[in-house]
């Protein structure tokens, strides 16, 4: 007589239960391992490209309303501005998002942000960009006047023109994540009381510099 070996159902479930966490440990590795060439191609491409920062240029800068309320230390302001933008990379394109431009002077920034349409910038490509850039009472400290006197003695107007957005990198159809960046032009424009005024215009283009 022979004796019947019946397995339990806890012991069947048990080994059910090892097949499956196999089965998804299998699963997980894949993934991971299909993830990790994704990265590494990605990495090895970006080392080969070497992407280059955008570059600006501030291509003119008009000045045509500074006119400060001395006793409430409030500024009204206008400015025309036009910005040339060139990529300078020969294999990624870029695009451009949520791109602002305002003004600056000797710290304090004097006009709101004006936003930009977002746009895309091919291989080698450049682009103008302008802008209209104005603020109405806006708050600047008690030395504004005095500073504007001092530029005024000495014959020239310095302005900070700054944008800021992010972008985007693009190879073939894949389209990097965003990147912040941002862009400080100086502009020097002659100013003193024996030039007719508005506007203060800049006579040259001049380089910005971009950090990202």
């Amino acid at each position: 007589m022979s004796l019947a070996h019946v397995k339990s159902p806890k012991h069947c479930a048990n080994k059910q239960e090892v097949k499956v966490q196999k089965r998804y440990k299998k699963l997980f590795l894949g993934v991971s391992a299909i993830l990790s060439t994704i990265s590494l191609l990605i990495l090895l491409l970006w080392l080969i490209l070497r992407p280059s920062k955008p570059e600006f240029r501030v291509k003119q800068a008009d000045v045509y309303q500074l006119n400060l309320i001395d006793d409430l230390h409030l500024l009204n302001s206008s400015i025309q501005l036009t910005l040339s933008s060139k990529n300078p990379n020969h294999r990624l394109g870029i695009y451009y998002d949520n791109l602002q431009v305002y003004a600056v002077y000797k710290g304090q920034q004097i006009t709101l942000p004006t936003s930009l349409p977002p746009f895309y910038q091919g291989y080698q490509e450049a682009n103008l960009l302008t802008a209209f850039l104005a603020g109405s009472r806006v708050p600047v400290a008690p030395s504004f006047g005095y500073e504007v006197g001092r530029d005024q003695s000495a014959g020239r107007f310095v302005l900070n023109l700054k944008a800021m957005g992010r972008l985007r990198w693009k190879v073939g159809s894949w389209v990097s994540g965003g990147y912040r960046f941002n862009v400080n032009c100086v502009a020097v424009m002659p100013f003193g009381p024996t030039l007719p005024t508005p506007p203060l215009t800049l006579n040259q283009p001049t380089r910005c510099s971009t950090t990202l």
